[in-house]
């Protein structure tokens, strides 16, 4: 399967509601530190915890952390900065989905990191500031698991 890499996430519901997703598609959630929230926190429990028992969930000090951890065959990040189309890639089991903060995206140096060419959007009226992360990371797990003919579903 792929990985849900979210990047010192900030609003319990929202990590609750990936936990959730990814109990239920089979994809590895990491999360790096510094979370804006305790993992036992109360609304994160209410979104996602019943859930967590059946999801391998890892837990990171900091982006290098996690970076020297990682196996991913390509890494993709995601941002309204991006300069293609999330649905533009051809995704492969081992890859790894990466999400930034909710309040500030992800960070100038982890974007030229993993490169223009690798940091993705999801298209938006011209107007709009951006998509609630959890209902972001749910697109664009589909679109990755529809590629892959939804591997380990139940049909």
């Amino acid at each position: 399967m792929l990985d849900i890499v979210l990047y010192q996430p900030e609003i319990p519901p929202n990590t609750g509601n990936i936990i959730r997703l990814c109990a239920n598609t089979g994809f590895r959630l990491h999360l790096i530190e510094p979370l804006g929230f305790e993992l036992e926190d109360k609304k994160l429990r209410r979104a996602g915890l019943d859930y967590r028992e059946f999801q391998a969930l890892k837990l990171y000090a900091n982006w290098q952390e996690y970076r020297a951890s990682t196996t991913s065959k390509n890494l993709y990040a995601f941002s309204t900065k991006g300069s293609r189309c999330f649905s533009s890639v051809n995704y492969q089991a081992g890859d790894a989905l990466i999400f930034g903060p909710e309040t500030r995206g992800l960070p100038d140096d982890i974007r030229r990191e993993i490169g223009q060419q690798q940091v993705l959007k999801l298209p938006m009226q011209a107007a709009s500031r951006s998509l609630n992360l959890s209902n972001t990371v749910a697109i664009v797990t589909y679109e990755a698991w529809r590629q892959l003919d939804f591997s380990g579903a139940q049909m």
